[in-house]
């Protein structure tokens, strides 16, 4: 990657970033699109199968198209914008003690209901008619907690996936 263009906010050639991000949009827009209008069309689930995987692939093969049109000055300016945008919403570094508890109980809530939702799908009320939902609740929730958590959360689960990476002793607690 040449010096210019790492230093610059603004991309080479505005057309080739207009027009491949005008495609890449249309990549997230198809299949969008596909889900809304083919269940009203009335065909056949086999046939409303087809037509969905098909605008699936052209969406993935349009994508890659949008990201080859705009080329790599484009695409990490995009990249740069898009992210810079999420980043100010995403979780803080650190949190203060009650938050990291609080989100410690979103945490663990959803995942022990759906250990125990199994033996007590007789005693929660409208569980056994409306499944889907208490999934989804918990899945948010769940998502939620992470956000709630903070970044230093993040670090310490991608410890748990990382066998290299070791608990600092300066950092661990230590017992009186």
């Amino acid at each position: 990657m040449n010096q210019q263009a790492s230093t610059t906010d603004e991309p080479i050639s505005s057309w080739r970033l207009k027009s491949g991000v005008a495609v890449f949009l249309l990549s997230i827009v198809l299949p969008v699109f596909g889900l809304i209008a083919l269940p009203s069309l009335g065909l056949s689930g086999a046939m409303t199968a087809s037509v969905s995987g098909a605008l699936l692939l052209v969406a993935e093969a349009l994508g890659l198209c949008g990201v080859a049109i705009m080329g790599k000055p484009g695409y990490l300016y995009i990249k740069r914008r898009v992210f810079g945008f999420l980043k100010q919403y995403g979780p803080p570094k650190e949190v203060s003690r009650r938050r990291y508890n609080i989100g410690l109980v979103l945490f663990c809530v959803p995942i022990a209901f759906g250990w125990l939702s199994i033996y007590l799908v007789d005693w929660i009320p409208g569980f056994a008619d409306y499944p889907l939902a208490y999934a989804l609740g918990g899945d948010f929730i769940l998502l939620l907690s992470l956000f709630v958590l903070g970044g230093d959360f993040w670090a310490k689960i991608r410890a748990l996936f990382v066998y290299s990476d070791k608990i600092c002793s300066s950092t661990a607690r230590q017992v009186e």
